[in-house]
C-alpha cells in the first residue's frame, strides 16, 4: 500500500470526524432554540432572576430624655440603566444633576455610555447596566430623585449604625460591627428588639450581577426594628465623664469606673469607665485597643477594701447583737475565736477603744474583724452574699462576672478577721455600688436597670421594664442607722473628710 494511499485515508477520516462533530452542534444547537426554545428561554430569564434582600432599620436608642445616643444612617448609591433610557427621561436630566448636585454634563455623560470595553485591545465591549451617578446621598436626596419617576434611575439603599454622642456612653451602649454584628452593650443585649426584620424582592440582573431596577417585581416591605429607651440621663453621663477625664489626667490610673444611679428603683443614671473609645470608630484599634471596649463596672474585680464595712456593721446591728454607743477594745492585737488565738489587722492610727458608731467612722480595720468575730462564720458570709457579693448583679448589658465569696468551709484561719474590711473577697463596681445602694435604700437590694422601655415608631410602649427588688437585706431602721454612720465618715472627724 503506497503512502499516498495512507495520507489520503487517514485525511478523509479526520474530514468524516469533524463532519461529524459539526452535523451534531448544529443538531445540538438546532434542538435548543427551536425545539427546546421555552426549556431555554427559562433557563436563561432563570440566571438573570435573583432575590435582593431589602435591609431593615436598625432601631434608635435614646436616653431618658430622648436624646439620641444610638441611630442607623440611611443611603443611596444612585445608578441609572443607560440602556433604558428614554428621550423624555433625557430631558429631566438637567433637573436630575442639579438635585444630585453634579455638573450636567457628567451626568449626561454616564446615561450616553452604553458600552465599555473589557480588554485592551477594545475589541470586546460589555453593556452598561448600571452607572453610579452618586454615593451615600440622604433620603430626602433620595426622595426627590424618585419624584422625578425615571424609570431608568433608581437607588440602591444601604444602613450604617452612627452613635451621635461619640464617646459619651459607649460601654453602655455597645456597637454593631462592619458586618452588622452586634458586638456588645444594649445593642447586643437588646439586639432581638433593635434589628428588626428583612424584606425582599424579585428582581433581573445583568451581567455583572447589578440589578435592573425596571424589572422589579414582588417585594416585600422589611420591618423596622424597634426603639429602645434607656435610663441613662446624658447631662448626667456627661458630667460623670468629664469627672473622669480630670481624674485620669491628674492620676494617670490604670482604670476608673464611675456609677449614678437612683437607689430606690436600682435606674442607671450614668456609668462610665477609663479608658473608654468612640464606637463609631471601634475597627481603630491604634487608636482605641480593644481593651478600652470593656466595661470595667461589670467585668473587673478587685477587693472592696473598706467599702465592704458597711456589711459587718449592718450585720451587727441588724442581729441586735450590737448597739452604736457600745465600745471595743481596738488596742488589742490578739482574741480567741473557736478555741484558737488570732492576730487582729492594723489600724492607720491606734485607737485603744472605739464605739461601733466610731468603727465606721474611723474606718478601723480592727473594730471591724470584732463585729465579724461576734457575728461567726456563716452569718457574716450569709449577709455578705444577701448584700450581693458573690452573685452578678442582673445589670441588663451581659458580660458581667460574679466576683468571689468563699463559702466559709473553704476559708482559712484569717478570714473571718479579714473578710470584715474588705480582704479575701473580689467584686465588681457595679456590685459594690449595689451593695452601698441597699443603705440609701431602706434596706432593700436592687436590681441595677438600664433599659426603661422598648418602643416602637409611634412611641408606643412594646415593653416597659419596672423597677425590680430583689430581697430585703436589713431593716429599714438599721439601713437609716448606717447611712448616718456613713455621713459622718465624710464630716469633721471621718475618714473621708476633704
Amino acid at each position: 500500500m503506497s503512502k499516498a494511499f495512507v495520507s489520503s485515508g487517514r485525511s478523509s477520516l479526520i474530514t468524516l470526524a469533524v463532519g461529524f462533530a459539526f452535523c451534531v452542534l448544529l443538531g445540538r444547537l438546532f434542538y435548543l432554540h427551536v425545539w427546546n426554545q421555552e426549556a431555554l428561554l427559562e433557563h436563561v430569564q432563570g440566571n438573570r432572576k435573583m432575590v435582593n434582600v431589602v435591609e431593615a432599620r436598625r432601631g434608635n436608642i435614646v436616653d431618658t430624655r430622648g436624646n439620641l445616643l444610638a441611630t442607623t444612617r440611611t443611603t443611596y448609591n444612585i445608578g441609572a440603566d443607560p440602556q433604558a433610557f428614554s428621550e423624555a427621561d433625557r430631558e429631566k436630566l438637567p433637573e436630575l444633576a442639579r438635585i444630585l448636585g453634579k455638573p450636567l454634563q457628567e451626568i449626561e455623560s454616564k446615561v450616553r455610555e452604553k458600552t465599555r470595553k473589557v480588554s485592551e485591545d477594545g475589541l470586546e465591549v460589555r453593556l452598561i447596566r448600571w452607572a453610579v451617578l452618586a454615593k451615600d446621598v440622604d433620603e430626602a436626596t433620595h426622595d426627590a430623585v424618585k419624584a422625578l419617576k425615571l424609570r431608568a434611575v433608581y437607588g440602591n439603599q444601604s444602613h450604617s449604625r452612627a452613635y451621635p454622642a461619640a464617646q459619651l456612653a459607649s460601654h453602655v451602649l455597645g456597637y454593631v460591627n462592619k458586618e452588622e454584628t452586634p458586638v456588645t452593650g444594649i445593642e447586643r443585649f437588646f439586639d432581638y428588639y433593635l434589628r428588626g426584620q428583612d424584606g425582599w424582592r424579585e428582581t433581573e440582573r445583568d451581567g455583572k450581577r447589578h440589578e435592573l431596577a425596571q424589572y422589579r417585581e414582588r417585594e416585600v416591605e422589611p420591618s423596622d426594628g424597634l426603639n429602645v429607651e434607656l435610663s441613662i440621663d446624658q447631662m448626667v453621663q456627661h458630667i460623670v465623664e468629664a469627672e473622669i477625664a480630670h481624674l485620669a489626667e491628674e492620676f494617670d490610673p490604670k482604670g476608673i469606673s464611675i456609677i449614678v444611679s437612683q437607689p430606690a428603683t436600682g435606674a442607671v443614671l450614668a456609668m462610665a469607665n477609663y479608658p473608654t473609645y468612640d464606637p463609631n470608630e471601634f475597627y481603630n484599634t491604634e487608636k482605641y485597643p480593644i481593651s478600652h471596649q470593656r466595661n470595667r463596672a461589670l467585668t473587673d474585680v478587685f477587693e472592696p477594701g473598706s467599702t465592704f464595712k458597711i456589711v459587718p456593721a449592718a450585720a451587727a446591728l441588724n442581729e441586735g447583737i450590737v448597739h452604736p454607743r457600745d465600745m471595743f477594745q481596738t488596742g488589742v492585737k490578739r482574741v480567741s475565736y473557736k478555741g484558737r488565738t488570732l492576730s487582729l489587722p492594723d489600724d492607720h492610727h491606734t485607737y485603744e477603744n472605739l464605739s461601733m458608731h466610731d468603727i465606721v467612722v474611723k474606718s478601723s480595720n480592727r473594730g471591724a474583724a470584732h463585729l465579724g468575730l461576734m457575728l461567726g462564720d456563716q452569718r457574716l458570709h450569709d449577709y455578705a452574699a444577701s448584700f450581693g457579693f458573690g452573685e452578678k448583679t442582673g445589670c441588663d448589658l451581659g458580660g458581667e462576672i460574679s466576683g468571689t465569696l468563699h463559702a466559709p468551709r473553704n476559708w482559712d484561719g484569717l478570714t473571718i478577721t479579714r473578710l470584715p474590711m474588705g480582704h479575701a473577697i473580689s467584686a465588681t463596681p457595679m456590685q459594690v455600688h449595689s451593695a452601698m445602694s441597699v443603705i440609701a435604700n431602706g434596706g432593700v437590694l436592687m436590681e441595677p436597670m438600664l433599659a426603661k422601655r422598648v418602643f416602637d415608631i409611634s412611641g408606643n410602649d412594646v415593653i416597659r421594664f419596672n423597677p425590680k427588688a430583689k430581697r430585703r437585706v436589713i431593716s429599714t431602721e438599721v439601713a437609716k442607722t448606717v447611712a448616718s454612720m456613713l455621713a459622718d465618715v465624710v464630716g469633721v472627724d471621718g475618714t473621708a473628710r476633704r
